[in-house]
């Protein structure tokens, strides 16, 4: 399929600015692929959907404060620099990027803080990526990433136009994040409360938590109309043999494997064995699924109502079928559904 395909009008003011005021009750379409019908519910009646042996694949990445701002030595030129990878725990080095970036050279100090107490020097100005920061700390490093947790915002993606509020710290996290290392939310499971998981738990659906820290490729554009052009940033995935034996178990036992998000099916389709099982995984993954495409894990999805020409869109696409999903989108916008991060969600069946 070529990138135009995936061109549609989306109205601005159906992306999402704030999230439900409960996580649970976002909208809810659910598209069945089969009988090529969609619904129109709730999000905590998914527990309708899903039963006994039945299984959900969550990413449990937790969305780190990112974004810092600071200033410039001597001329005092406000710099936002957001933190896209720690790359040296001892020496406190960080792969960033920095805006405005013309502004920045190697050797520039950049002071964060009220008090400037924080101090980063530029090492590097030619990665691919942005810039390479050492950190100037001399604490330990427990100290210096409570300084950061201090010091930094939650990184909404900048398609969300307003200033974070402190609600954003708790909203944009997932109720199960559990290992820091991701700029961007897994957004399916922010619809996800504590008490839709007990009840999911209750009619015997188990969950199966993987971990793929999400990077800033999550929104890159894709430049290319021929996709087979188009190279995903590599992003760090753990998949542990207890997930693997639960998914395996309901691959097994013919239930529904339901991916929470593309990130969770990114992460599973990324270790997979020949027989169509799931196995352990710790590395990168860099895979970048588009239709036409045969999964092998999941047999229902659950995502966000994506942008257009995104790579999350092809991925879906991929899974419920490109027309579905294309008339799906178009009921979303007449009946007026909220996109992107902070938007409703789609249940793929």
């Amino acid at each position: 399929m070529k990138l135009s395909e995936f061109r549609f009008s989306l109205p601005p003011e159906l992306i999402a600015s704030y999230p439900a005021k409960n996580r649970d009750e976002s909208r809810l379409m659910v598209v069945n692929r089969k009988d090529g019908t969609i619904e129109h519910k709730i999000f905590k009646d998914i527990i309708d959907y899903f039963g006994d042996g039945d299984v959900m694949i969550t990413n449990n990445t937790k969305v780190f404060p990112a974004r810092l701002y600071g200033n410039k030595e001597k001329t005092g030129a406000k710099i936002e620099v957001f933190l896209l990878r720690e790359l040296n725990r001892d020496a406190r080095l960080w792969d960033v990027l920095v805006d405005p970036a013309r502004k920045i050279r190697i050797g520039n100090k950049l002071y964060f803080g009220d008090d400037g107490s924080l101090v980063a020097e530029v090492i590097d100005n030619t990665t691919s990526r942005g810039r390479t920061l050492r950190f100037l700390f001399d604490g330990t490093y427990d100290e210096f990433k409570k300084t950061i947790e201090s010091l930094g915002q939650t990184p909404l993606p900048k398609l969300i136009k307003r200033e974070t509020e402190p609600e954003d710290k708790e909203r944009y996290q997932t109720i199960y994040a559990k290992y820091e290392g991701a700029v961007v939310a897994p957004t399916a499971g922010l619809h996800f409360s504590r008490e839709l998981i007990k009840k999911l738990e209750l009619v015997g659906t188990d969950f199966a938590e993987i971990t793929l820290h999400l990077g800033l490729g999550t929104f890159r554009s894709v430049d290319v109309e021929d996709l087979t052009k188009h190279k995903m940033d590599s992003e760090q995935m753990i998949v542990k043999e207890k997930a693997v034996e639960i998914v395996n178990k309901g691959i097994n036992d013919r239930k529904k494997i339901c991916a929470v998000g593309t990130t969770s099916m990114r992460a599973v389709e990324s270790a997979v064995t020949i027989s169509g099982h799931l196995k352990p995984f710790n590395g990168w993954t860099n895979k970048f699924i588009f239709p036409p495409y045969d999964f092998s894990i999941a047999n229902a999805m659950i995502t966000n109502f994506h942008l257009p020409q995104s790579t999350l869109m092809m991925m879906v696409a991929a899974f419920s079928g490109f027309d579905l999903l294309m008339k799906a989108y178009k009921e979303a916008i007449n009946e007026k559904y909220s996109f992107f991060t902070y938007g409703d969600a789609m249940l793929i069946i």
